[in-house]
């Protein structure tokens, strides 16, 4: 024995993108610690709680990576997932990678279907060897573009669409776990590539936003 420790490798998975917020940590891809937390609008306040706990499981290791679920999902949770995802990423001088959460959902092959507000719909082919890409509807025309798929899937509740009694829809509900296990299956070249960008939320459009109207204190001082 020469004293030497073989390396050991960590891992931080985080998934927030719906109401079941919950986070995984890994060494040498065996789960040492899996803690959630369910909330509407607080996961900025019951995050860390199961943070700190992930992170005491990992006795003292420093963490080699952090996988975020980047939705599509919640505007507040997807954003504090990413936000406390690149604080421990910061603190621990690794990446921060961020990953779609529809790989977390639990379905090998699927189509993931939402609703994009607004009058329009997604969805989206779903695998485990492919990085999704969510595609735009108007949402009356959503279940003609989802036809035919064998498992449908959606992280909002079922009655939110009006399709057909023949088309069934599942329940689809992401999870640290199974993000970490996304992200392990990857190919390498896969991961180099998200390695190289910072997480950022899904984007299924670009934002929508509503002008001040004449008389705003924001418009005060432009000249018209």
């Amino acid at each position: 024995m020469d004293g030497t420790e073989a390396a050991v490798s960590t891992l931080l998975a985080i998934e927030s993108s719906t109401p079941h917020a919950s986070l995984v940590a890994m060494v040498d891809g065996e789960v040492v610690y899996e803690g959630s937390c369910v909330s509407d609008r607080h996961h900025n306040s019951l995050i860390f709680e199961p943070l700190q706990a992930a992170v005491d499981a990992l006795e003292g290791h420093r963490i080699d990576e952090v996988v975020i679920g980047t939705g599509p999902g919640s505007y507040s949770g997807t954003r504090v997932g990413i936000s406390v995802g690149q604080g421990v990423a910061m603190v621990h001088e690794c990446p921060a990678v961020g990953l779609s959460s529809l790989l977390a959902a639990g379905f090998d092959e699927a189509t993931a279907i939402g609703d994009a507000r607004r009058g329009s719909g997604w969805f989206a082919k779903v695998n485990r060897s492919e990085l999704p890409e969510p595609q735009l509807v108007p949402m009356e025309d959503l279940a003609n573009a989802v036809e035919g798929s064998k498992i449908l899937f959606s992280f909002e509740p079922a009655d939110r669409f009006r399709f057909p009694g023949s088309i069934a829809i599942e329940e689809g509900v992401p999870t640290a776990r199974r993000l970490a296990e996304a992200w392990q299956a990857l190919p390498e070249s896969t991961k180099a590539a998200l390695r190289s960008e910072p997480p950022q939320p899904a984007y299924l459009k670009p934002p929508h936003i509503t002008e001040a109207k004449k008389g705003h204190p924001l418009l005060r001082g432009k000249q018209t």
